[in-house]
């Protein structure tokens, strides 16, 4: 879950979303591969194999999905086309440090809040837009401080996925507060762990059930699989053979014990290495800061899409990733019925 840093760094470690356990955050803008950082520019162009669908036969192909009871993932979701709608107003995500608010005021995972999110950098994406889906949400972890999750929420975050670990040995300090608090909020929330290549699959999965409760309405929990070339203990690239096979077994052993089936995050550089046509029957979260997941992942499903780590919040020193459902409201609804425990 990589991101980029605003201007106004805290020591040079100004971050947002994943970080590795023995080694620098994973999203650290200086890891970022060439394909991959966070300008118009920065993803390899990749021209789409097929074109996609307009609005309609979207929502009508969705919802059939659901209806018949298929898993979310399965669905061919490549997108919204332009309804031309008009731009969300951009106000500010407001990550300060308020008075706690009081339980009456939380609401329900249900009630779905419209984006009011600025961005450090937006992108141009044509005519298939973030700003025309409708259930936004974000990915944080420690750098972004002490976070008013209320605040948050009314500003359109509706589901939040939480750094919890990484390796077989870290825990993001900020985890277990942050995951009190986005559910005090109302805030529909999962937790999420960075793949360490120098461990054992299983290991990871004992590190990551030791640490992340088994709760009712939880997000399914997810692997993020990216290459961190800035580890300063592991700078190891298996070869895809390995890396399939280690996480499956942490795959199979999260879902074992939570009984929910895992959602892969990845990046462009990562997946064309090791995941384009593996991994068919899993729910994917697809980074992809300067297009369409269609044009930069061809051929496959997905259900998040993350679409910027450069979310602005006024007054702090941090940015913030960006991302979105792959569907509308009713439909988000209908798979948090089905997904969470």
């Amino acid at each position: 879950m990589r991101i980029s840093v605003l201007a106004t760094v805290l020591s040079g470690l100004v971050l947002s979303s994943c970080t590795s356990s023995s080694s620098v955050d994973a999203l650290d803008v200086a890891s970022l591969s060439p394909t991959d950082r966070q300008v118009t520019g920065s993803v390899r162009p990749i021209v789409p194999t097929t074109a996609i669908p307009s609005a309609d036969a979207h929502a009508q192909q969705m919802a059939a999905i659901i209806d018949d009871g298929a898993d979310l993932s399965a669905a061919s979701m490549a997108g919204y086309a332009d309804k031309q709608a008009p731009a969300a107003k951009a106000v500010d995500v407001a990550m300060v440090r308020p008075e706690p608010a009081p339980k009456s005021s939380r609401s329900s995972p249900h009630t779905i809040y419209s984006p009011r999110f600025k961005d450090a950098h937006p992108i141009n994406f044509g005519p298939v837009s973030p700003r025309h889906f409708e259930v936004h949400g974000v990915d944080v972890s420690r750098w972004q401080g002490k976070i008013d999750w209320h605040k948050l929420r009314q500003q359109g975050a509706n589901f939040a996925y939480i750094k919890a670990t990484d390796g077989g040995d870290h825990l993001d300090p900020a985890f277990h507060r942050n995951w009190r608090e986005a559910a005090e909020a109302g805030v529909a929330r999962g937790a999420y762990h960075f793949f360490f290549w120098c461990r054992v699959g299983e290991q990871q999965a004992d590190w990551f059930i030791r640490n992340v409760p088994k709760e009712k309405g939880a997000l399914p929990p997810v692997i993020d699989v990216e290459w961190n070339a800035h580890s300063k203990a592991c700078k190891k690239r298996p070869s895809r053979e390995v890396v399939l096979k280690k996480m499956k077994a942490f795959m199979e052993k999260v879902e074992r014990h939570y009984g929910q089936r895992p959602i892969i995050y990845t990046a462009p550089d990562f997946y064309e290495d090791n995941l384009r046509g593996e991994f068919k029957d899993y729910p994917f979260w697809l980074r992809s800061v300067a297009a369409h997941p269609g044009k930069v992942y061809p051929g496959r499903n997905w259900v998040i899409w993350q679409y910027s780590g450069t979310g602005l919040s006024k007054g702090h020193g941090t940015g913030i990733d960006l991302n979105v459902f792959n569907g509308d409201n009713d439909q988000w609804r209908r798979w948090l019925a089905k997904s969470t425990r």
